[in-house]
């Protein structure tokens, strides 16, 4: 018997359905958003020292300060619930998860910063890759705890608070036939 997957659990499919759909979705708006050209008469120099952007936000003063900053974290911060919604497990280690989520926010980050060098009117800025980073991170920390624990009481719950003793059931793998040979073929003079 070979472990394909698990069966019955619809729940869970809908769950990694949805997550995947709003995973595209909003991945789509952000590339939309961050990589279309922008008609401006000048374009400041890419930001390569981190911090600087935020240093120089903060001397803008604390409203024009927190809009752009909180722009910067809000960006990507729903691939923090929906990277892990999207992979679907409700157990294993959590510290493993973030930072799994982490890495793969910092890694779309990087990407759209790289991918921003060859539109007009755009910038690379070393801290909205930091900024982003840090709000998939934050998003992760804030929800995903909470719906995984709301989600293992519901199956608890539902199950009737036996999930240790709960059977769990495998697709076998089908036989599909001999595996086809290919007969050897002499090399031309």
């Amino acid at each position: 018997m070979q472990r394909q997957g698990f069966i019955g659990d619809s729940a869970a499919v809908r769950v990694r359905a949805a997550g995947g759909v709003l995973l595209v979705v909003h991945l789509a708006f952000v590339a939309w958003l961050m990589l279309r050209p922008l008609d401006v008469p000048w374009v400041t120099p890419p930001n390569l020292h981190p911090l600087a952007g935020i240093r120089a936000d903060l001397a803008l003063g604390r409203s024009e300060a927190a809009r752009r900053i909180g722009e910067g974290l809000a960006l990507l911060a729903p691939l923090g619930v929906l990277l892990p919604m999207a992979h679907g497990r409700l157990t294993g280690s959590r510290l493993a998860s973030l930072v799994r989520t982490t890495a793969a926010g910092a890694l779309v980050s990087v990407g759209i910063a790289l991918l921003q060098t060859g539109v007009p009117g755009r910038i690379v800025d070393v801290d909205s890759v930091l900024l982003n980073t840090v709000g998939v991170a934050a998003a992760h920390l804030v929800v995903v705890p909470v719906g995984r624990s709301w989600l293992l009481r519901r199956r608890c719950a539902r199950d009737g608070g036996a999930t240790s003793g709960r059977t769990t059931v495998f697709q076998e793998e089908t036989a599909q036939g001999r595996t086809p040979t290919i007969p050897r073929v002499g090399i031309a003079p």
